[in-house]
């Protein structure tokens, strides 16, 4: 009976194209060191620069200060994206991608729905006034 590991050599002389190096066959995404930390200090920069905004009451409306802060709220979820679950057009052949925009769409009528639902029950169901509620039976 032979050993294991000399039918192995065996094998790999006698197919040149069995080897141990899988990396020609690996197409996911090789995450660094650097690429976290850069993705953390852009977190970090994300996350200080709207809390400086608004403990320091930078801008003056509060509906501007709301979308300036929801402006950083969307790039970080970018780099968030990017640096930390690696997605872009190349991972899993685009099916990632492909997956986040479905899912974004998803969303975004849910919310738009549920919105337009919502006011129309206020603008249907709720009384015009005062007066009209009290005179109801």
């Amino acid at each position: 009976m032979s050993h294991p590991s000399s039918a192995r050599a065996e094998a790999v002389e006698a197919h040149p194209a069995v080897h141990d190096d899988h990396a020609h066959d690996d197409l996911g995404y090789h995450a660094s060191v650097k690429g976290y930390v850069i993705g953390f200090v852009l977190s970090v920069v994300l996350t200080a620069i709207p809390f400086w905004l608004v403990m320091g009451k930078v801008i003056a409306s509060p509906q501007v200060t709301a979308f300036v802060i929801l402006a950083f709220a969307a790039v970080q979820m970018v780099v968030h994206m990017v640096y930390f679950l690696h997605m872009d057009a190349k991972a899993e052949g685009g099916w990632s991608l492909l997956a986040l925009g479905f899912t974004v769409i998803l969303v975004v009528i849910l919310l738009a729905g549920s919105i337009w639902v919502m006011y129309h029950l206020n603008t249907n169901m709720m009384p015009p006034d005062a007066h009209t509620l009290r005179n109801m039976p």
